[in-house]
C-alpha cells in the first residue's frame, strides 16, 4: 500500500566499487512514494579472515524505514558474526568436503537472518509499538568458488551467466502454496493476495505483529524471517548478478532487465550510469514504488563493444531526427505526441527489454533544447501520460 507524491522524487544514491575481481553499483530513488524505506549495503573486500568475500544486499522497506535501515547496518555482521565464520571454521572450509563447506555457510546465513530478526525485537520503538515496519531481504555472499544468495521476501536476484539466466531468486508471496499453508497453520488468512488481507508478503525481517503466534517457532509465523538460500559454483562464463527490489521487478521481467542490463554493458563499464538506466527506465514504465539496484559483474562480464557503441550513436541520431521534424511544427508539442510518433515509427535497433521507453530520458533532453517554451510547461511521467502544470 502506501501514499504517493503529485510528482516522483527523482534524486539518486549512488555508489560504485571494486573488489575481488568484482565491480558494482547500486541506484536507489525514492520515486512517486512518500517516503524512502529501501536500504542496500555493497562491501566488495570483508574484514579479516574473509578478505576474499563480498557481500551486497537490498532491503525493501515498508510501514516505515527503521527496519530496513538496522538490517542494512546489521545483517552481515549478525551473520559472519556465528560460529560457521569464525577464523578456525574458515581454515576448516579447505580441508572439508564441499558439500560440508556449503551447508555450513547455509547455515551460517540461515542463523544469521533469525538471530538479526530476533534482536530487532528488542528495539525501543518496537517494544512500544511506536515502530511496525518490516522490510523484505535479499544478498549475496560470494566467495572465491561459490555465490550464495538468500531471498526472504519478494525482493529478487538474478544471475545472468553464458547469455543466459542463470538462476533467479523465487518471490515470497502468501498465495504460494507453501506460504499459504504455513499462514493458514498460524491461524491467518489470505485475502486480496495479503497476509490478513494487509502485507503483500509471507516472509520478512520486523513485521513483529505478524510474530506472536504462540506455540509457533520463528520460521512457522504468519510472517516468517526464514530466507530461501540459494547455491551457485562461481563460473568463467558468469556475467553478472541483479539485486533488486520489487519496484524494478514490478515493470520488468528477469528477462527483460537482464537483456537491458548486457546491452548496456556492451556500451560502457559505467555501473552507476547503468543502475541509473535501469532505475530511469523503470520509472518511466511505471513503477509507483522505491526502486532499488546492485548491479555486480563477474570478470566474464560483456566487454565495451565499438560495434555496439556505433549502432547506438545511428539510434540516436535517427531518434534525434524524428524528434527534431516534430518540433519544427509551430503548434504546442507535448512529450506524450513525441513518444506516439516515435512508437508509430517502429524505429529498430532500441534497447533489448527497455524499448523506447529507455531512451525516453534522451528524448527529454532534446525536447527540452528544441522546444523549451513546451517542455517547461508538462511535467511526463510516462510515454502516455502528461498533465499541465
Amino acid at each position: 500500500m502506501g501514499a504517493f507524491l503529485d510528482k516522483p522524487k527523482t534524486d539518486k544514491h549512488n555508489e560504485h566499487g571494486v573488489g575481488n575481481g568484482l565491480r558494482y553499483g547500486l541506484a536507489s530513488m525514492q520515486g512517486w512514494r512518500i517516503e524512502m524505506e529501501d536500504a542496500h549495503v555493497a562491501v566488495a573486500n570483508l574484514p579479516g579472515v574473509l578478505k576474499d568475500w563480498a557481500f551486497f544486499a537490498v532491503f525493501d522497506g515498508h510501514a516505515g524505514a527503521k527496519i530496513s535501515a538496522h538490517c542494512s547496518e546489521h545483517l552481515l555482521n549478525s551473520i559472519t558474526s556465528g560460529e560457521e565464520f569464525q577464523a578456525s571454521s574458515i581454515a576448516d572450509f579447505e580441508t572439508e568436503t564441499e558439500e560440508k563447506t556449503i551447508n555450513k555457510i547455509k547455515k551460517g546465513i540461515h542463523a544469521g537472518f533469525l538471530r538479526l530478526d530476533e534482536s530487532m525485537r528488542l528495539m525501543p520503538e518496537v517494544v512500544s509499538g511506536e515502530d511496525k515496519s518490516g522490510t523484505t531481504a535479499v544478498c549475496a555472499l560470494i566467495s572465491p568458488t561459490h555465490i550464495f544468495v538468500a531471498n526472504c521476501g519478494d525482493s529478487r536476484g538474478v544471475l545472468y551467466r553464458a547469455g543466459n539466466i542463470g538462476f533467479s531468486t523465487q518471490d515470497h508471496k502468501p498465495v504460494n502454496p507453501i506460504e499459504k499453508e504455513r499462514i493458514q497453520n498460524a491461524g491467518g488468512s489470505v485475502m486480496i493476495q495479503r497476509v490478513n488481507g494487509s502485507l503483500a508478503v509471507s516472509r520478512a525481517l520486523g513485521d513483529y505483529e505478524y510474530k506472536n503466534v504462540e506455540g509457533k517457532g520463528p520460521c512457522e509465523q504468519l510472517v516468517s524471517p526464514e530466507p530461501e538460500i540459494y547455491v551457485e559454483r562461481r563460473q568463467d562464463e558468469d556475467e553478472f548478478l541483479v539485486l533488486a527490489c520489487d519496484g524494478i521487478w514490478d515493470v520488468m521481467t528477469n528477462e527483460d532487465l537482464c537483456a537491458f542490463v548486457r546491452s548496456r554493458l556492451l556500451l560502457s563499464e559505467d555501473h552507476e550510469s547503468i543502475s541509473n538506466h535501469v532505475v530511469d527506465t523503470c520509472l518511466h514504465k511505471g513503477s509507483r514504488d522505491n526502486m532499488s539496484l546492485v548491479l555486480l559483474t563477474f570478470p566474464g562480464a560483456p566487454k565495451v563493444s565499438q560495434e555496439a557503441i556505433k549502432k547506438e550513436k545511428e539510434l540516436e541520431e535517427l531518434i534525434e531526427k524524428k524528434v527534431t521534424e516534430v518540433c519544427e511544427q509551430e503548434e504546442p508539442v507535448s512529450m506524450a505526441q513525441i513518444m506516439q510518433v516515435l512508437a508509430d515509427e517502429s524505429i529498430p535497433n532500441l534497447p533489448p527489454g527497455g524499448g523506447l521507453t529507455a531512451k525516453r530520458g534522451f528524448v527529454d533532453q532534446l525536447f527540452r533544447k528544441l522546444r523549451p517554451e513546451c517542455a517547461n510547461s508538462f511535467y511526463c511521467t510516462t510515454t502516455i501520460c502528461c498533465e499541465l502544470l
